[in-house]
């Protein structure tokens, strides 16, 4: 193998749940507006809009344990607790009816959004990166394998601030359930092991600030807690 030019980045592993083996993650895919309460909340009609994905960095990702670090140029930081998907493999164009053969196990995460930079990059027709993918901007939580839960399309997925509930909802109310976010996600992308999906957040969205302790959890999944530094 030919000698690199600088040191070869590390890989992004995330633990799985109970044992010492960890996911390796290749890419991380976000889905928007998938609870018709949370799109009516950001002023959309969810009745008529197709679904939309947009991207973090894998090394975004931040495992459980470590705290959240409030980011720089903003000051109003949102809350969105999602059910993940992490995959053992993919492809192109997948059928809804194949799509779980290729989930490998979930997890809960947080997708953290700079809402004033996303607010202003709305406005000016500019795409989202600055306001989703930023440093640690996707606290997640050990990974549990489908073998051992299944594949849950029901069960709360909720999350709380300072022990107050903030968001909570069903993963049957999803818009675009986990077999047709993969399958419709295909289209757009090949697809591979080592992809992670976050399927999108309830209603309830609010801001965070230093020294807040959020917890939050998906039925069946299991939990996260996270405090903001």
């Amino acid at each position: 193998m030919a000698a690199t030019v600088i040191p070869t980045p590390q890989p992004v592993l995330l633990p799985v749940e109970g044992t010492s083996e960890t996911f390796p993650v290749r890419r991380v895919y976000c889905v928007g507006r998938n609870y018709a309460d949370h799109a009516i909340e950001m002023g959309h009609d969810p009745s008529r809009e197709p679904p939309f994905y947009f991207q973090k960095n894998p090394d975004n990702l931040l495992p459980a344990g470590r705290d959240f670090p409030y980011p720089s140029l903003s000051s109003n930081v949102h809350y969105e607790v999602e059910c993940v998907v992490v995959l053992k493999s993919g492809g192109s164009d997948i059928p809804a009816s194949e799509a779980l053969d290729h989930v490998w196990g979930y997890a809960v995460g947080i997708d953290m959004t700079r809402r004033d930079l996303q607010d202003g990059l709305k406005k000016m027709g500019r795409s989202w990166e600055g306001a989703k993918a930023f440093e640690f901007s996707a606290p997640v939580s050990p990974v549990v394998p489908a073998s051992k839960i299944g594949h849950p399309s029901t069960g709360a997925i909720w999350l709380d601030v300072n022990g107050t509930r903030k968001q909570t909802g069903d993963l049957s109310q999803m818009i675009w359930k986990v077999p047709e976010v993969i399958a419709e996600l295909s289209k757009l992308f090949t697809l591979a092991a080592g992809d992670v999906i976050m399927t999108g957040t309830p209603a309830g969205v609010g801001p965070i600030v230093r020294g807040d302790l959020i917890e939050c959890g998906v039925d069946g999944v299991g939990t996260l807690s996270v405090k903001v530094a």
